[in-house]
């Protein structure tokens, strides 16, 4: 078992915050988080791209070489694998081990389910080291209906864990907890059950998604027309010196600081 899949298995569910730059992800990293995701919203916003869409391969390459090189671990974000063809997927997934990536998300959109389980076998074929998190979108851009079926063939196409994004009720969470045979991942949100409260569920990782992202845009954004109106910006300001740590290579500095 990879470092990175002993986290899914240890006392407490693996809390994995999405960074989507070099300085956010070595903050993170800096605050004693082992792990590190990517959010492909985040990676398509900051370079001018829409999420989705699988327009966002070349940069999400361009983030795990980037990533993948510093002292902790990074899972990349790769939406659908960037391809309907399972070969094409594998070979982009082998390449992200290549450049330091321990796991990849890779999520359905309600589409084919023999496809992307064909995905996950490729994946695990070209880069068996790589922690494959299968992605179902049925509460995400549906509501629920398939959800068994979808996660049963991909836990059979070999994925080491699965993900279903906007499921919040707890007894719905727990009941796939007794049914899967890999750890459940689950996206947190401010209205939803509460980390401990999915550890007791049973969650065995809690992804932050592109939460983080959207908070720190806002800040941005609400700074700036508190500046215009005279008002003094409130909130964490990291320090310049602070902040240009992070885009030094080598040891990452013990935090970021206010």
């Amino acid at each position: 078992m990879t470092a990175f899949a002993e986290l899914h298995h240890g006392d407490e569910p693996l809390l994995l915050p999405n960074a989507w730059d070099h300085a956010s992800a070595r903050g993170l990293a800096a605050e004693g988080f082992p792990a590190i995701g990517t959010t492909s919203l985040g990676a398509a916003a900051a370079a001018g791209l829409p999420d989705g869409t699988s327009a966002t391969r070349d940069e999400t390459l361009r983030l795990a070489l980037d990533l993948g090189s510093d002292p902790y671990l990074v899972s990349m974000d790769a939406e659908d694998g960037y391809s309907e063809d399972p070969g094409r997927v594998g070979e982009f997934a082998r390449q992200l081990q290549a450049v330091g990536a321990v796991g990849i998300n890779l999520e359905d959109r309600l589409g084919s389910v023999a496809l992307h389980a064909a995905k996950i076998a490729a994946v695990k074929s070209a880069a068996p080291g790589l922690f494959v998190n299968a992605r179902t979108d049925t509460y995400w851009l549906g509501d629920g209906t398939e959800t068994d079926e979808r996660l049963d063939a991909y836990q059979q196409a070999g994925a080491d864990g699965v993900f279903v994004p906007g499921l919040t009720e707890p007894r719905r969470i727990a009941a796939l907890v007794r049914r899967l045979d890999v750890p459940l991942n689950i996206l947190y949100t401010p209205t939803g059950p509460t980390v401990p409260h999915l550890a007791d569920l049973g969650v065995r990782r809690v992804s932050l998604g592109s939460l983080l992202y959207r908070r720190a845009l806002g800040a941005a954004l609400e700074a700036a027309v508190d500046i215009r109106e005279g008002r003094t910006p409130q909130g964490a300001l990291p320090s310049y010196g602070a902040v240009d740590a992070l885009s030094r290579r080598g040891d990452l500095p013990h935090s970021a600081g206010p």
